[in-house]
């Protein structure tokens, strides 16, 4: 059987090389993605950089936690509480201490300290001195030089400053150093102290249920600013990896399948002959597997080399792009190549099932045939897998439509669930290319010649041959069309139902830095302007009495929020949220008007309030609705403004645009903060450009296997039309012309499925009661299926 294999493999390398180049790719991918996902579960820990030469840092407590039947649950907090007046002053009685006092500078762009605290951190003065008197600053060597004097803009408003010294800069911020009159005229809370003295002290000088961490050694980690960004962009990088990883070993199954299908298809004689010879059904089916094995075994080994120098280079993309933390490295794990090893083996026994029952049922009388058109293309076994595949693709859809819609929005099932309908429809690709194909050429059939006859006939004859190429365009036409084009039509869909929920007319918005209170004055003094402000927060509720849930929350004055919004309410009034009262949507546990909740705010403190009214869910950004008072601790970060009836727009927004200059605050009216929503990029949209990448590799490998294949079982065909009188360039032609002709079918048919699962979507959107069209990702699409044309006609006239 060894000898029967070797000789097989021998005299029909081409056929297998696109197996092994296929299953290498596949394997080569899991393996790289694998290390890297290996990666993203043992990060190393990360000394603090803030404060690195502090020995104590006293804070507010960056987390709430609250104690379960099944133990303590925490969530983090978007408002820590500062660090009170007088708690300072006892500390400066155990030693030497400094005041951190952080705020915004220049838009975001900036973070300003008072210098007293520079000695715990790692800025050194490069050149001249620290600031010594109000309107002195020293900014990292870049900014600035000694004697300069810039432009900054601060909570205060704009404003020029002196340039009295430089220090390095440093890679986890941008920073601006004030004098510690200065800093505390601009930002009065108290951030953080740092202390020089022994921890047991501090301890005992703060006391217990303070609501202040004394951190020491690596937990000074958690007052470095954004604490948790690599621990948030870790799970973004597996959630990456993994689907990554996944996607490709459905397409390496999908294409090594179709390419062993194919291949004993076209060797139909041969095993006849082999029956004939005395072979049993089972000899054959040993014979397809052995082949398989052995590209198996050859293909993971050469994949898990080639993760093996695919895996640094995956993480320096990663790192480059902003994916991951830029410490981001492979480690020397080696259980992801042993997994990429046997699932590549397994890969390729998976995909011979179905060709080695089909090369058992070859009888001994197939050496005799000599037929040109294909039949018992459907098994029934195929016909009931689709069915099954297809049956349960619809069946998930219409479940998620009824009982969860929302789900339908994110990114898990967005991702996963189109598969069962692009597979049950592939396994359906040979009854489906015959009506495509005379479909597609009625008109080309109608027209003098007889290119548009031969290219119809001959893809209807040789229907596994026609369906081996239109299956691979099928899928990735289906991948591009549904990812990109679920993801698109969610993002237009959020950024639709944002700008229907805002009347302003005018905007602020200070994402990073906050709006500053002088501007807020100057507004409100400007004739005609109605004025309302807002403040990003969350609120946290224990679920099921052990789930410590966060939701995003804005603070907002119920009559000046009228104003200027239109809230999606589905019970309940705005009108009714004051101090002790919570607007919630339809995803909380609990969300009947006038029931009480008990909430952890974004400080910490505990409340209980009474639901005001309640919001539809929307596409997932409706979040709670609060008073200031809820909201101890969080900037205001966007002001909307409606020009009052019988005021004077024009007037309106001269007087905004001024506040806005003099407070270096950018003022934008609603059309243009509605073209802010427009979705970008972002590491989602990445994440699914780089998945579309290895699809296309997988099409573009299964069509050059697949036509190579074809082509050269057809040299009796095109040396008849020869002997019929068609010239070189006829035949040349009529093979392009067919193999357009079957990427065109695949690329149909793979629309249509793209065009199921964003129905699904758009049904998804209508049920929760936003509005928003499909979004087709004609780019990808288009790019997928020129590249397949021309990888089609390529390998079939060369």
């Amino acid at each position: 059987m060894l000898k029967l294999v070797l000789q097989g493999i021998r005299t029909r390398w081409v056929t297998l090389a696109g197996s092994f180049l296929a299953l290498a790719l596949g394997v080569g991918i899991i393996a790289t993605t694998g290390l890297a996902l290996a990666a993203t579960f043992d990060g190393p820990d990360q000394a603090p950089e803030r404060f690195a030469a502090a020995p104590v840092v006293v804070r507010g407590e960056d987390e709430v936690r609250v104690r379960t039947s099944i133990g303590v649950r925490t969530q983090k907090l978007t408002d820590p509480r500062p660090v009170p007046a007088e708690a300072a002053a006892r500390l400066a009685g155990l030693g030497r201490t400094a005041v951190d006092r952080s705020f915004a500078v220049s838009g975001g762009e900036a973070v300003g300290h008072p210098w007293a605290v520079a000695a715990a951190t790692p800025y050194r003065l490069l050149s001249g001195r620290p600031p010594a008197a109000s309107g002195e600053v020293v900014v990292a060597a870049g900014d600035g030089v000694v004697g300069d004097r810039i432009t900054l803009t601060t909570p205060a408003g704009k404003g020029r400053w002196t340039v009295t010294g430089t220090v390095r800069p440093a890679s986890f911020e941008h920073a601006v150093f004030f004098t510690e009159a200065d800093a505390a005229r601009l930002s009065p809370d108290v951030e953080a102290v740092v202390v020089h003295a022994d921890r047991a002290k501090v301890r005992a000088v703060v006391g217990a249920g303070s609501g202040l961490a004394v951190l020491t050694g690596d937990e000074r980690r958690r007052a470095d600013p954004d604490p948790d960004r690599d621990a948030q962009a870790l799970v973004s990088v597996n959630a990456l990896l993994g689907t990554a990883a996944g996607i490709t070993a459905f397409v390496s199954v999908f294409v090594v399948a179709s390419t062993f299908s194919f291949a004993v298809a076209q060797r139909r004689r041969e095993f006849g002959l082999l029956r004939m010879a005395g072979a049993t059904p089972g000899q054959m089916r040993r014979l397809v597997y052995a082949e398989a094995a052995l590209v198996g075994v050859l293909a993971s080994a050469a994949g898990c080399r080639l993760g093996l120098s695919g895996a640094p280079r995956l993480a320096s993309w990663m790192v480059q792009e902003g994916l991951a933390p830029r410490w981001f490295t492979v480690g020397d794990q080696s259980w992801p190549l042993h997994t990429a090893f046997w699932t590549g083996l397994a890969v390729a026994l998976a995909g011979a099932v179905a060709a080695a029952h089909r090369a058992g049922r070859v009888r001994p009388a197939e050496a005799l045939r000599d037929a040109a058109v294909d039949n018992g293309t459907m098994p029934p076994v195929r016909v009931a897998l689709g069915a099954a595949v297809l049956l349960t693709g619809a069946v998930l859809v219409v479940l998620g439509l009824v009982q969860d819609p929302a789900g339908l929005l994110k990114r898990k099932t967005y991702t996963t669930q189109p598969m069962l309908l692009i597979v049950g429809c592939a396994l359906f690709a040979p009854v489906l290319v015959r009506p495509a194909i005379r479909l597609l050429a009625w008109v080309p059939t109608r027209l003098p010649g007889a290119t548009g006859l031969l290219v119809r006939e001959n893809a209807s004859a040789g229907l596994r041959r026609t369906a081996a190429v239109a299956a691979p365009v099928l899928v990735t036409v289906a991948l591009a069309a549904s990812l990109m084009g679920t993801k698109a039509t969610i993002d237009a869909a959020k950024a639709a139902e944002a700008r229907g929920q805002v009347t302003a007319d005018f905007l602020a918005v200070g994402e990073h830095a906050g709006v500053s209170e002088g501007f807020v004055d100057r507004a409100r003094r400007v004739p005609g302007a109605r004025v309302s402000t807002s403040r990003a927060t969350s609120v946290s509720v224990l679920e099921e009495g052990t789930a410590l849930i966060r939701s995003d929350a804005r603070a907002v004055d119920p009559a000046d929020a009228a104003a200027v919004s239109a809230l999606p309410v589905v019970a309940g009034r705005l009108a009714d949220l004051d101090d002790r009262s919570i607007v919630v949507n339809e995803e909380w546990a609990e969300h009947r008007v006038g029931a009480r909740v008990r909430v952890w705010l974004g400080d910490g403190r505990e409340a209980t309030l009474r639901i005001a009214a309640v919001l539809a869910v929307g596409t997932g950004d409706n979040g709670v609705y609060l008073t200031p008072r809820n909201a101890a601790g969080a900037p205001v970060d966007r002001v909307a403004i409606a020009v009052r009836a019988g005021a004077d727009r024009q007037a309106v927004e001269r007087g905004l645009r001024a506040a806005g200059r003099a407070t270096g605050t950018e003022v934008l009216t609603r059309e243009q903060w509605t073209a802010t929503l427009v979705p970008g990029g972002g590491s989602t949209r990445t994440g699914l450009l780089m998945i579309l990448a290895i699809a296309l590799v997988y099409t573009g490998i299964a069509l050059a296997n697949t036509q190579v294949m074809a082509t050269a079982d057809r040299v009796r065909d095109f040396a008849v039309l020869r002997l019929a009188g068609a010239t070189k360039a006829q035949v040349i032609r009529l093979a392009g012309a067919e193999a357009l002709a079957v990427v065109a079918v695949g690329a149909g048919l793979g629309g249509v499925v793209a065009a199921l699962n964003l129905l699904g979507v758009r049904a998804a959107l209508g049920r929760l009661d936003v509005p928003a069209a499909v979004v087709v990702p004609w780019e990808a699409v288009g790019l997928v299926a020129v590249v397949s044309a021309a990888l089609a006609v390529a390998c079939a006239v060369l």
